[in-house]
């Protein structure tokens, strides 16, 4: 039987507790020393500025656009990749009686002016097949809004929509505006999102035109892909673009924590889940280096951490120390990250049943902040310089003020919480650090940044009004930051399971 969803976070939430009575004194400590004059190396915030979300005909609601502004305006996003600009809902291509392709770009505009206007940039994925413009009714892929999957049914239909439609963005939008933006052609052609037959093949068929058309309206547009589940194609892709002198500006694909190592490696390693997303970025990082195109940037435009199931991990505060150690083992791999997704606001399956059903947001439905928003934004105030060290489960980074700012985490597997305890590190600082500095830290865990104990004491409610929602989130924003001072240098931190913490120390003498 399948355990309620609150449920199944109580029975996760007595057994910390559990485990936290049992080892009373117990709890391990580390000694980890941070040197402020270390070596450092540029550290751009690669995990912050793309995010993903559902189709693009949602960018037309107002919590869609409400929850693009929060995380812009709270975390640093700044572009958004979505499927489905030219599925049917959006109104881009039809025929008339007479075969000849008609054009409508006004949900195309309202789409894009309402991301500009919040500061976000879209990360153009051109996808689905018109219907009008489908080889094949038939090839309906299994979502719930039914998007055809199949090639044109006529590439000089396909060539001219994708000039018209290029040509429409600079018109409207200018060149030195669209210039800055990408263009991604499909999505996981390599699964069930693609009907090509054979699917490597007649995908590159594909991106060889979409390409070809997009430079010839401009050069100044930014192509790529091949937008692969699982990291494959990689090699092959661009092999193809370099034989065939296809353009390409840059290369993406995807990889999750849930994928298995067969699919992601091609091996029967044991790689945790914890791992293997970073492993995976390295792969095709090494991939990209060692071949013909060795300058082309590596775009990773969908992940997440792990969901574990009934566990649900996505809504938990176990998110916050998965994010932060992805963060540093893939630091230096990837230019950048695209989290799926930043909101709930999302409808592959069907419209949401409950606030909290393991979505893979940060904003749950009905603009409630779950425990990753707030642990994006504590981790969006690191700073943009990475400080060498040796210690595990921790960031140490410097902002160009001088600030030192680090990040620090408890990581349990959500499948082995019975193992976890809470840990107590003991920083020491030196390299300039005043003994006495000012500190200030901030949290998310079970305690900090969590909207769930809100929301089972409401009674855990499938549709909560206006009120319970100002209720969670009320209940769940982050508290001022704790203030304290290094005692001889030294900080004493305590991290519960899967809680994470952000800490400073200003660089500026202190009076």
């Amino acid at each position: 039987m399948t355990l309620p969803s609150f449920l199944r976070w109580t029975v996760c939430a007595f057994a910390l507790a559990a485990v936290a009575v049992s080892m009373g004194a117990q709890t391990p400590q580390s000694s980890i020393t941070i040197d402020a004059s270390a070596s450092a190396h540029s550290f751009p915030h690669f995990w912050e500025q793309f995010f993903g979300s559902g189709r693009a005909v949602l960018a037309l609601r107002a919590n869609y656009l409400d929850d693009l502004k929060d995380v812009h305006d709270n975390v640093g996003m700044r572009y958004v990749r979505f499927h489905a600009i030219l599925l049917d809902d959006v109104g881009v291509y039809n025929e008339d009686e007479h075969g000849n392709p008609v054009y409508n770009f006004s949900y195309v505009d309202e789409i894009y002016d309402g991301l500009l206007a919040r500061g976000v940039r879209p990360f153009v994925e051109i996808s689905f097949m018109p219907y009008a413009l489908a080889s094949n009714p038939k090839s309906i892929h299994p979502f719930w809004y039914k998007q055809n999957v199949s090639p044109p049914k006529d590439y000089a239909k396909w060539d001219a929509l994708m000039k018209a439609f290029a040509q429409h963005l600079i018109d409207r939008y200018g060149i030195d505006e669209v210039a800055q933006w990408y263009f991604e052609v499909w999505n996981e052609p390599n699964i069930d999102f693609w009907a090509g037959v054979p699917k490597m093949e007649t995908y590159f068929t594909l991106y060889d035109h979409t390409a070809r058309d997009l430079k010839a309206v401009s050069p100044r547009l930014r192509v790529g892909g091949p937008a692969t589940s699982s990291a494959h194609w990689i090699p092959e892709f661009i092999a193809h673009v370099s034989e065939n002198h296809v353009p390409v500006d840059f290369i993406s694909t995807h990889g999750y924590a849930d994928d298995t190592v067969e699919d992601l490696f091609g091996t029967h390693e044991k790689i945790p889940m914890r791992d293997r997303v970073c492993r995976a970025v390295e792969k095709v990082h090494n991939q990209i280096k060692s071949s013909v195109l060795p300058q082309l940037p590596l775009y990773w435009t969908e992940w997440n951490v792990p969901s574990y199931g009934d566990l649900q991990a996505r809504d938990n505060w176990y998110v916050g120390p998965a994010l932060a150690h992805d963060i540093s083992q893939c630091d230096g791999l990837v230019k950048d990250m695209s989290w799926w997704t930043f909101d709930d606001v999302f409808e592959e399956g069907g419209p949401k049943r409950e606030p909290f059903d393991g979505g893979f947001g940060i904003i749950a439905p009905g603009k409630i902040k779950k425990p990753s928003f707030y642990d994006f934004s504590l981790l969006h105030e690191l700073g943009d310089e990475r400080l060498a060290s040796d210690a595990k489960d921790i960031l140490v980074t410097r902002r160009k003020d001088g600030t030192l700012v680090i990040a620090a985490w408890n990581l349990v597997d959500m499948d082995k919480l019975a193992e976890g305890k809470p840990i107590t590190m003991q920083l020491t600082f030196k390299g300039g650090v005043k003994s006495s500095a000012r500190v200030t830290i901030q949290r998310v865990d079970e305690k900090h940044g969590n909207p769930l104990t809100a929301y089972k004491a409401m009674g855990s409610p499938v549709y909560p009004t206006q009120e319970q929602i100002a209720a969670m989130n009320k209940a769940s924003a982050l508290p001022p930051p704790e203030s304290t001072r290094l005692k001889d240098g030294k900080l004493d931190l305590t991290l519960p399971v899967n809680g994470l913490a952000v800490i400073e120390i200003p660089a500026k003498k202190e009076k």
